[in-house]
């Protein structure tokens, strides 16, 4: 056997780690792929294991399971690499949704590559993105921003920094931040500013609404069911007028190049004048200069 087929064989027999997207509510949306998959990978990390057993049936029999979570992904990730190494697959979940979006798991995902194994995504939920398709803002930009600071000063301050930004926004926040998190929306964007609540999603009290920020805050106050559970917020990005054109400005810088009737076409075409409206500012420009070019209005 030579080195090429030797090394060759050796990356087969290596594991793969499967990142597994779960149900952010709706137990039926879990795919039968994802059902499957857990029951016969070698190793399951999970966030909470006891989570994690709630999503196949109670007779199925579960292959072991690790936790894996911000406090202790660093301390369990070689113990998980050893095991791909051994050639056990081992599926990575979060809670809920996609494992890695505003959830732990980059570390291990990296180290798998750095080491060469395989690593296969099994797509599913997703709450920002469930929440995007039916939020009714512009969905070919968005910015993701996750999880807001917990402190409103620090809130508002990075709310700010996204002020600007003509993308969509999207923020998780748990519901019963709701209230405060909107008045930090407002102080940093404005009360009029289109957004999207969507709460609890594919659950049985779920709420999409969109309306302005300022509307929002007033249904999650009034109404105590709105605090409870996970959102996400939605937020149109910022818009900015066209930037005023200066007709005068641009006479003056026309009309010692051009002739009038060519500088009257410029000037129509980025104005939005007509070229008989860009033809009378500019004579009315030239009055008393030099009494006239002699041309003829253009048509």
């Amino acid at each position: 056997m030579n080195a090429d087929h030797t090394a060759t064989a050796a990356r087969i027999d290596r594991g793969t780690l499967y990142v597994v997207a779960t149900p952010i509510g709706n137990r039926a949306d879990f795919s039968p792929r994802a059902r499957d998959l857990l029951c016969r990978v070698d190793l399951i990390a999970a966030e909470d294991t006891r989570m994690t057993r709630r999503l196949v049936d109670d007779s199925a029999a579960l292959p072991r399971l690790i936790s894996l979570n911000e406090h202790n992904e660093s301390d369990v990730l070689e113990r998980i690499l050893a095991r791909l190494e051994a050639g056990a697959d081992v599926a990575l979940v979060s809670d809920a949704g996609t494992p890695l979006i505003s959830d732990p798991g980059y570390r291990l995902v990296a180290a798998a590559h750095e080491a060469g194994h395989t690593v296969s995504p099994v797509p599913g939920p997703c709450a920002a993105v469930a929440a995007l398709s039916a939020a009714g803002l512009a969905s070919d930009h968005f910015y993701f921003e996750g999880f807001l600071p917990a402190r409103s000063a620090a809130r508002r301050r990075r709310v700010r920094d996204l002020a600007d930004r003509p993308e969509t926004l999207i923020f998780y926040v748990p519901a019963r931040d709701l209230v405060e998190a909107l008045d930090d929306l407002i102080a940093a964007l404005g009360p009029e500013r289109l957004a999207t609540l969507a709460r609890e999603l594919s659950k049985i009290h779920e709420t999409v609404r969109r309306a302005a920020l300022a509307d929002l805050r007033a249904l999650v106050a009034s109404d105590l069911d709105q605090r409870r559970g996970e959102a996400v917020i939605l937020v149109a990005g910022q818009t900015r007028p066209e930037p005023e054109i200066r007709v005068d400005a641009l006479i003056d810088a026309l009309t010692p190049e051009l002739p009038p009737s060519r500088a009257a076409k410029i000037l129509a075409r980025v104005s939005g004048l007509t070229r008989q409206q860009a033809w009378s500012r500019i004579q009315a420009r030239q009055a008393g200069q030099s009494g006239g070019s002699g041309e003829v209005p253009p048509c």
